[in-house]
């Protein structure tokens, strides 16, 4: 019998269906509540880092050990089940498909090609940062990835952009802006992937549906961007230039085919997985044919390095490992809070002071995803973490999953390229002062200056307070999880 109870154990065939805690509801919390501190900390003393964050889970997890009544063993398999949730998995292979894909968009020369627009359309001042940020936004919608769209263009479009006019503060908010609006929209970007697996959506339909609030933010952040995106006479060096913009290339522009596929088959309901294999299988023949690189960018073997393995392909996936064993660890986390009793403390709580009020619902969630991302700089990990208290809330009040996933991604995409302390911020300026080691005339930017020009953020955030306020976009799960207008009845 013991040896029966063992081994249901070690395969996952026992799930444990309620824990004790020392502090009780408080003590099953203590898993995620360490970890948000963990993150905040580091975050603030500028030391955060996402194996740092993977290390103050794991922590946290330990500690939650230590306070459980129940049988250790008891607390270990349910941190187990936890770990083993499809919503976790799923989110974490997507990443590397994701990653894949977007390395060897950027071995075909997309970023080139798309700062070539910007040369020969002969735009200045705040028309060109007006372009900027179209590119930037066109860009990170075709590879996913903010981070990638604010390197990129910091290193290609900022200096560009100062050389013809455009003021360096609007510039450097209309990278980021761009990076915010892809961030949010792309099918395979990583903040997409985790609000709708998270809130057990389809990524095609949670695209869909949230193209409407995008756009919504899109528009008056161009029209600001163009009115007020013009600088000073540019002083640079004209032949430094010359020899920058020597490194745009039109053909580049033919990897927006395999991203439009990719766009084409998610939106037509294929999984994301199956319409990023088909982008990455266009996209290699087609910069091995068109010799836009060559196949050792994209898959190398050099015994000489530590990986063995290199190129576009490993890059994907290795980029995304410290966060994927972040997500796993955190769903785990989120899952000791249920069966600890904190969720459903946590929800009774909210439940008595939302009552019926379906506003005070969405207002709620609003401000507990606002909350996470203004305090942790990696806007995956706060969106992580912030999406369990989402979905048990919107269950709660029947708030379809599409919706929650639209809140969710909406504000974590926006605060997470804004606040000065933000990872990506960082990540840009830091950029731009490499760049003025080969531009000297290249003016820095500081984080604290270009927060508040951060156009398509802060329209997101607003857009999605508009909506919870106001019910704007707002369906409810009928009975077969289809949208719609009418709550149903309990």
């Amino acid at each position: 019998m013991a040896d029966k109870e063992a081994l249901d154990r070690a395969t996952g065939s026992t799930e444990v269906k309620q824990l004790d805690f020392r502090l009780g509801a408080f003590g099953a919390a203590v898993p995620l509540l360490f970890f948000v501190i963990w993150a905040i900390t580091t975050s603030v003393l500028q030391l955060s880092s996402e194996i740092g964050l993977v290390l103050g889970a794991v922590i946290g997890l330990t500690l939650g050990l230590l306070l459980s009544k129940s049988k250790w063993e008891d607390y270990a398999q349910g941190m187990f089940d936890g770990l083993a949730q499809p919503i976790g998995v799923i989110a974490m292979v997507a990443w590397f498909y994701a990653g894949m894909f977007a390395q060897i968009l950027q071995v075909g020369g997309l970023v080139e090609g798309l700062v070539w627009i910007g040369a020969v359309t002969g735009l200045t001042g705040g028309l060109f940062v007006a372009l900027t940020f179209l590119l930037a936004a066109t860009f990170s919608t075709a590879v996913g990835t903010g981070y990638g769209t604010t390197v990129a263009f910091c290193t290609l479009m900022y200096p560009a952009g100062i050389a013809v006019e455009a003021d360096p503060v609007m510039l450097f908010a209309a990278i980021l802006a761009g990076a915010v609006f892809g961030d949010n929209l792309a099918p395979v970007s990583d903040t997409t992937i985790v609000s709708a697996t998270t809130q057990e959506a389809d990524v095609p339909g949670v695209v869909r549906s949230r193209f409407k609030y995008a756009i919504g933010a899109a528009i008056p952040t161009i029209i600001l961007f163009a009115l007020f995106g013009g600088g000073e006479n540019a002083t640079a060096d004209q032949a430094a230039i010359g020899a920058m913009m020597d490194q745009t290339n039109p053909s580049g522009l033919l990897m927006l085919i395999p991203f439009a596929l990719v766009l084409i088959l998610a939106l037509s309901g294929q999984h994301l997985i199956t319409s990023l294999t088909w982008g990455i299988i266009l996209a290699i023949p087609l910069i091995w044919v068109l010799k836009l690189g060559t196949i050792s960018q994209i898959i190398s073997f050099n015994p000489d390095s530590d990986n063995v393995v290199e190129g576009a392909l490993i890059e994907g996936i290795s980029g995304y490992v410290n966060m994927a064993i972040l997500i796993l660890l955190i769903v785990a986390a989120a899952h000791l809070l249920k069966l600890g009793g904190t969720m459903q403390v946590i929800t009774k709580g909210l439940v008595k002071w939302i009552g019926k009020s379906v506003r005070k619902a969405e207002l709620s969630m609003w401000g507990i995803v606002a909350m996470m991302n203004s305090a942790i700089t990696i806007n995956t990990a706060a969106e992580i973490a912030a999406a369990p208290f989402v979905k048990e809330l919107g269950e709660k009040y029947r708030i379809h999953r599409y919706r929650r996933a639209n809140m969710l991604d909406a504000v974590t995409s926006a605060l997470g390229y804004i606040f000065p302390w933000g990872a990506p911020v960082l990540l840009g300026w830091t950029t731009i002062q490499t760049m003025k080691e080969k531009y000297e005339w290249l003016p820095v930017v500081s984080p604290t200056e270009v927060f508040p020009f951060v156009f398509q953020g802060w329209f997101l955030v607003i857009v999605m307070l508009i909506a919870a306020l106001t019910g704007w976009g707002l369906c409810y799960e009928g009975k077969n999880g289809e949208e719609v207008k009418e709550r149903p009845s309990e």
